[in-house]
């Protein structure tokens, strides 16, 4: 049902990031007025990696109002495996699009009118009640909404104040990431990598890349980006807290910014590189200039709606990549609360709509990818579960399962 403009109601959407620019267009094209608040004050657009698509986050990048053409990603038709010495240990047929955050972000951000973003509004409080809701920023201002989302990632302080017990879960591993320019490849790499989505799997460890849109967005070749995710155990007590250590001996408990991670700790991941990885993923490891890496978590929202407060995307789940779901997960959630909220005019009975919807999808998700990422989890544990999750690791399994959009019952 959309209204009239006298009667348009307000949403309030705390985190301008890709989810919450997904939320803010759908309900805009819903015939809701929406404000984004985004509490970092410079733009996001150079920020993030590369993301696999799903039928789903299409659908959703139509309905925001984005014109999805060719240039969207970078398609790929196969998917290798690399053994260790660069020799090729398997393949499989699978046609993907491949994107990059930034990407994502300039044509979800293009989409919504300026006056519909704020950047550097920091969110100190909000609350909830019976005919309204309110979000009170660091200078003391109030915004008054019919409707607040909460999009404000996996580190949420929004949901830690309605969910205090609901907390990150150490998966017991790491994942490097990193870009790196296709024209600084050598041909010998690009070959073996470029155009399709690879894998290494050195022991307990997964390597994968794939390429995406380079600098300024673009996807002609010749000027793409080459995107690689690492994933290495990694002791939570001992390893970890030395990793998300600075040179200054400050800790970042659960994710250390990537200009701040000592060189040490670099040559060491580009040694391991050399050693371990097929010489084209080595290649793309040594030549990738700002390398950062995520501690990998679980959680599971128990619940999504608070009165008018509703939570979306990361601030409620966070699944393991594996799946590559991330943000066809948000999509999705998005999709979903303006459906929800077009079809159902008493709003708590919408977001209440919303909740069964996606609470059930979330949880599944997530069990999903803690069943792709088994076997590196579980070199930290008993080796029963070693040997039972080794079963998952096989190059045809991870080729089949890895970011592919899971059946679920």
């Amino acid at each position: 049902m959309q209204r009239n403009f006298l009667d348009r109601r307000k949403a309030v959407i705390v985190g301008g990031s890709l989810g919450g620019l997904f939320a803010a267009n759908l309900l805009l094209r819903s015939g809701w007025d929406v404000t984004v608040l985004e509490r970092v004050p410079e733009e996001l657009a150079g920020r993030g990696a590369g993301i696999v698509t799903h039928p789903e986050l299409l659908e959703a990048l139509i309905a925001a109002g984005v014109d999805v053409n060719d240039d969207i990603g970078v398609t790929v038709h196969s998917r290798i495996t690399l053994n260790a010495d660069g020799s090729l240990a398997g393949s499989h047929p699978l046609t993907q699009i491949l994107t990059a955050w930034s990407k994502m972000y300039h044509v979800l951000r293009s989409a919504l009118p300026d006056n519909c973003y704020r950047s550097g509004a920091v969110v100190d409080a909000v609350e909830s009640f019976a005919d309204h809701a309110e979000v009170t920023l660091s200078d003391n201002s109030k915004l008054r909404a019919d409707l607040v989302v909460a999009a404000d990632g996996f580190r949420s302080s929004i949901r830690q104040k309605y969910l205090p017990d609901v907390k990150l879960q150490y998966a017991g591993y790491i994942a490097w990431r990193g870009l790196v320019d296709e024209r600084d490849l050598s041909p010998e790499a690009w070959g073996a990598l470029f155009d399709k989505f690879a894998f290494c799997l050195p022991s307990g460890e997964q390597m994968l890349g794939y390429p995406v849109a380079g600098p300024g967005n673009s996807t002609e070749p010749g000027q793409r980006r080459y995107n690689f995710v690492w994933y290495r155990p990694t002791d939570e007590a001992s390893t970890l807290r030395d990793l998300l250590t600075d040179a200054s001996g400050n800790h970042y408990p659960t994710g250390i910014p990537p200009h701040l991670i000592r060189p040490d700790v670099l040559t060491d991941m580009r040694e391991a590189a050399r050693t371990l990885l097929a010489p084209p993923f080595a290649e793309v490891v040594e030549k990738t200039q700002k390398p950062l890496f995520q501690p990998i978590y679980d959680l599971e929202a128990a619940q999504l709606t608070f009165g008018r407060l509703v939570l979306l995307g990361d601030a409620a789940f966070v699944a393991r990549p594996h799946c590559g779901m991330g943000v066809t997960k948000a999509a999705g959630d998005a999709l979903q609360l303006a459906r929800s909220l077009a079809e159902i005019d008493d709003i708590h009975a919408a977001l209440a709509d919303y909740e069964r919807h996606r609470l059930q999808f979330g949880c599944a998700i997530v069990e999903h990818a803690r069943h792709l990422g088994a076997y590196m989890q579980a070199q930290m544990k008993t080796p029963f579960e070693r040997e039972m999750a080794e079963k998952y690791r096989t190059p045809d399994a991870v080729m089949r399962e890895t970011a592919v959009a899971p059946t679920l019952q």
